[in-house]
């Protein structure tokens, strides 16, 4: 939900950045930009919303420049759009999406609806409350955290996923595999350039990393709802992937 506090006067002088990656989002994006906009525009906030589009071949970015002429302004850039020319790993489109941003606190999430904007206030709130670097979703902790549209299958490697990351690399967080957080602009750049992942994986060795390297995460629990057109990006291949990238964690931090 929208805060009832508005939160502007405690965030002046921030600006935040969304870095949106997508690929066959033609059919979420619209919705995703309308319900971003109105969630920074009920808080009072100056936001932009970076589209890092891999080249989707059912007209994504068409439907993007579409909603830039809807939002942008002569003045104000609310939709950017920094298309690659194919599928290159969830990492390298943070890493490019980055390089565009101009906010000093950057948010990463999904374009499907798996998360909510919603949930965007209780993040900065959260920050804010406890000048965290890294404020990130849990789906597994907290009043209101939950999962909803998978099947057993999924919700076990999830959970398996997670345990094993816990039990061996000890991240200090309940959801390692989450893509929906809230981080200073400064500590993203330095984590992501420690970080060797480029897949799946990427979202786990951030945490590490950041553990590692002494920044402050706190949580904020969520509720996933999974996607409601188009098709999973994991595959068979990004769970071995995992493993790997988890042992391979575990001898060198």
């Amino acid at each position: 939900m929208v805060s009832q506090k508005p939160l502007a006067a405690a965030t002046v002088a921030n600006k935040y950045s969304v870095l949106l990656p997508t690929y066959n989002e033609r059919r979420n994006l619209p919705i995703m930009i309308w319900l971003l906009a109105r969630t920074f525009e009920a808080e009072k906030l100056n936001w932009e919303v970076i589209v890092v589009d891999d080249g989707s071949p059912d007209g994504t970015q068409d439907v993007c420049k579409q909603l830039m002429k809807v939002y942008n302004t002569p003045k104000t850039e609310r939709i950017l759009l920094r298309a690659r020319a194919g599928k290159l790993g969830l990492g390298t489109a943070y890493v490019h999406g980055l390089q565009h941003a101009t906010g000093n606190f950057v948010v990463i999430m999904d374009a499907d609806f798996s998360h909510h904007p919603d949930a965007l206030p209780s993040f900065i709130a959260k920050q804010l409350e406890t000048n965290a670097d890294i404020v990130t979703g849990t789906r597994y902790s907290g009043k209101g955290a939950g999962v909803y549209g998978w099947d057993l299958k999924r919700k076990l490697v999830s959970r398996g996923a997670n345990l094993i990351t816990d039990t061996l690399l000890r991240p200090g967080s309940s959801d390692v595999t989450g893509s929906y957080r809230l981080y200073k602009r400064d500590v993203l750049q330095a984590v992501i350039t420690r970080t060797e992942s480029k897949g799946y994986t990427f979202q786990m060795e951030m945490l590490v990393r950041a553990k590692v390297m002494g920044f402050h995460v706190e949580e904020c629990p969520i509720t996933f709802v999974d996607r409601i057109y188009g098709d999973s990006k994991i595959d068979g291949g990004e769970i071995v992937e995992f493993a790997k990238n988890v042992l391979s964690l575990w001898t060198k931090v």
